[in-house]
């Protein structure tokens, strides 16, 4: 387990443990993750902003000066500087950006930095030095500051440079989010029981690993979205023209397991004409048709084997989320909710809807611990570690 077998130091503990007005002055390279989606040039969702705020005001407090760094995949460049409008008008946090990641004129701007203020830099995959995870680019980053300090989960299964290469020169610590997200779900990796796990989305191929894990570890194991086609599909049904893998990977131990709970009956929509919706059972599903969400009994179904759980775990939506088959993702957040069990969920579409029940999406007023990782936290739960935060070790 992680809390055993790594030996890392979170930033809260580093700061208690520092004298008052030692770290003033002290220059901070923070690696965030601000790869949020943006619509006509507004953030539209900001858990992963919000996720830092802990670890800046941490920083801002003992006098220390803030760089954060951060990727982020736009179209047209300007995400970062939209990133840094949304701190300052939305979230009251005073930010100054450069549009640059190195060079003179970002040398001269942290210098210009006074105590408690903070300096957002230019989306770092700008330079290939961090995909690459370049030494030479890692060391000039880190060549900025005095510490590093990790507190982006959801990259930390990356070996970018910003997450693996910049420890190597700066003393370094887990933020408050990493430090939140190794705890709750190494609680995860070892559940009390009884223990259900719920795992939804696609690419079947690469959540393998992480199903069969959990048959092992769960009490029961709920699959939705396309991940159940694979299932469906194995266990002889027709499943029209929904999305399957390339089958090349043999499932039948999974498809023949007792703890494997799918319902059997179904949303689909036409293949011409999303629209035309249905609800059908497995045995009903024709040629045209796409499976889009699970069906009405899921709800009971869910509530059935959750009844007397202790914990929960889940990852990922229950149907086609983004072309608006909501209904069950939501459904089962609301059951979560509602049944008190404590648990951890993940994935952006699975948070989107807790966030839809009006929670607070850090989950501080739920049941639920909220975590900022998909893949991340897949790897997470299969590896029981990741690059980044094996870095801070």
């Amino acid at each position: 387990m992680v809390e055993n077998n790594l030996k890392i130091v979170g930033i809260e503990e580093f700061v208690k443990s520092q004298e008052m007005g030692s770290l003033t002055s002290k220059v901070f390279l923070v690696r965030a993750d601000f790869n949020v989606p943006i619509e006509n040039s507004e953030v539209v969702e900001d858990l992963r902003m919000r996720s830092v705020l802990p670890t800046v005001n941490l920083l801002r407090e003992a006098g220390a000066k803030i760089i954060l760094i951060s990727h982020i995949e736009t179209k047209d460049g300007s995400g970062m500087e939209v990133v840094a409008k949304h701190f300052n008008e939305k979230l009251n946090l005073s930010i100054k950006y450069i549009g640059e990641v190195l060079g003179e004129a970002v040398k001269s701007a942290v210098s210009d930095l006074h105590d408690g203020e903070i300096l957002l830099l230019q989306n770092l995959r700008v330079n290939e030095g961090e995909k690459n995870n370049d030494e030479v680019f890692a060391k000039e980053l880190a060549g900025l500051a005095d510490f590093y300090v990790n507190d982006a989960f959801s990259v930390s299964h990356r070996k970018h440079a910003s997450v693996v290469g910049i420890p190597k020169f700066l003393p370094h610590f887990a933020g408050v989010q990493l430090m939140k997200e190794i705890k709750s779900l190494t609680e995860a990796i070892n559940p009390p029981h009884p223990f259900v796990f719920i795992l939804g989305g696609a690419k079947f191929d690469t959540k393998l690993p992480l199903i069969k894990k959990y048959l092992d570890k769960a009490d029961a194991v709920i699959l939705g979205g396309a991940l159940v086609n694979d299932v469906f599909k194995a266990r002889g049904f027709n499943v029209g023209k929904s999305l399957v893998s390339d089958g090349s990977t043999d499932i039948s131990d999974i498809v023949s397991n007792p703890k494997l709970i799918i319902v059997d009956d179904i949303i689909v929509h036409d293949a011409e004409d999303v629209a035309k919706v249905a609800v059908k059972k497995i045995s009903e599903v024709t040629d045209n048709d796409v499976i889009a969400d699970a069906g009405p009994s899921f709800g009971e179904s869910l509530r059935s084997v959750i009844s007397d759980a202790k914990f929960v775990l889940w990852n990922g939506p229950l149907g086609n989320y983004e072309n608006g088959f909501t209904d069950q993702t939501i459904l089962c957040a609301k059951i979560l909710v509602d049944s008190g069990v404590r648990g951890a969920i993940g994935g952006g579409d699975t948070v989107a809807a807790v966030k839809s029940l009006g929670l607070d999406e850090s989950g501080q007023k739920s049941n639920l611990f909220v975590s900022t990782g998909g893949g991340a936290m897949i790897d997470f739960l299969v590896n029981e570690t990741l690059p980044g935060i094996e870095a801070l070790e």
